[in-house]
């Protein structure tokens, strides 16, 4: 990474250069798609693939109701409408019959959010924008690698984005996204919308924005990319030894992955009636945990002019309520995770005394 750095610095060439282009091929070839467009984070390459797609005002937008706010946000820039549905209370993935059933005379596209690590249910999401001439938006930032019916998450809906969040299972030292598709000419306009609108420096076709992937993000993620089959191994290990550890506690959920579907757990995901007093245990011994997401987005305060209220969206509030994501990264020890375990174990004693 810090001779990355170097090579950067020292070619004087910082903006939408050969580390963009480099890295734009080897992430489409690993997508397994024709075309990489890098843009500055995940959110932008939402957005941009809506507009590039014409999604805007007087249109919906179906979007499972727990997923993070970025989703909601780029439909919202649109002008378009976002409309929630249920997710499958197993996998936390968006429900395809959920969906059908929110599709309207007005309803333009879906946007399938691939939670946690595992990818949706592509084959039936598909089918289904097909048979109702619906554009699919997938939702990757939180997949890649993941896989359904052995298909990479992001090679299958028109316009795929992502994000490399340093979080991410593929992640930069700053912001960074990026759209995938196999669509040539929604590629070569997403390439004019994220930089002004142009396809020649000072001649703008259309009206554009400022949201590329930057020289240097680009290089640190093509050094990662040769890393990441290494990390999702090392993931799937680490949660193996959660499942093996943990399975038979009682009131633990633990994560379930379709029969169809790869799981690369950018999260590790359990649930708990009690999750506040079982964080609240491990946070004591030392164990930091995270909510995803604790407030669904219908009940936001940026969206209640949408109407919605408590119970409206059951199974995403049940999910925020009780969602707990525990420790996992690579090279995290087995020892790691056995006291992580230990401690969980601990409180469940605690609570039945």
């Amino acid at each position: 990474m810090l001779e990355a750095f170097e090579e950067v610095f020292d070619s004087k060439w910082y903006i939408l250069g050969e580390n963009v282009n480099e890295f734009e091929k080897k992430y489409a070839a690993f997508n397994k798609v024709k075309h990489c467009i890098g843009v500055s984070n995940g959110l932008d390459a939402i957005t941009l693939s809506l507009i590039a797609l014409g999604i805007g005002k007087g249109d919906e937008v179906i979007i499972p109701s727990n997923t993070y706010i970025a989703t909601v946000l780029a439909i919202s820039y649109t002008g378009a409408k976002p409309i929630f549905a249920e997710p499958d209370i197993y996998t936390y993935n968006i429900d395809v019959k959920n969906i059908e059933a929110a599709i309207t005379s007005t309803t333009k596209a879906i946007i399938p959010v691939h939670l946690y690590g595992q990818c949706c249910d592509m084959e039936s999401i598909m089918q289904l924008a097909k048979k109702n001439n619906l554009f699919v938006v997938e939702d990757n930032a939180q997949s890649h690698g993941a896989t359904f019916s052995g298909k990479p998450a992001g090679s299958w809906g028109h316009a795929n984005a992502t994000s490399f969040y340093p979080g991410k299972n593929l992640g930069a030292l700053g912001d960074a996204g990026a759209v995938t598709t196999d669509d040539d000419a929604l590629a070569e306009k997403i390439k004019m919308l994220r930089n002004y609108g142009s396809k020649r420096k000072y001649y703008n076709e259309i009206i554009g924005f400022n949201k590329r992937l930057d020289e240097l993000q680009a290089k640190f993620l093509f050094v990662k990319l040769k890393y990441l089959q290494q990390f999702t191994e090392a993931r799937q290990e680490i949660a193996k030894w959660y499942d093996d550890t943990l399975a038979g506690m009682e009131k633990i959920i633990l994560p379930y992955t379709n029969k169809e579907a790869t799981h690369v757990y950018h999260l590790y995901m359990i649930r708990h009636e009690k999750r506040d007093a079982l964080q609240q245990y491990l946070n004591d011994k030392g164990i930091d945990t995270l909510i995803h997401y604790p407030v669904p987005p219908h009940l936001q305060k940026a969206y209640k002019h949408l109407g919605y209220k408590k119970g409206d969206f059951p199974i995403a509030e049940a999910i925020a309520d009780t969602c707990l994501s525990l420790p996992i990264y690579p090279g995290m020890k087995k020892s790691e995770v056995e006291y992580v375990c230990e401690k969980i174990n601990e409180f469940q004693n605690s609570i039945q005394d």
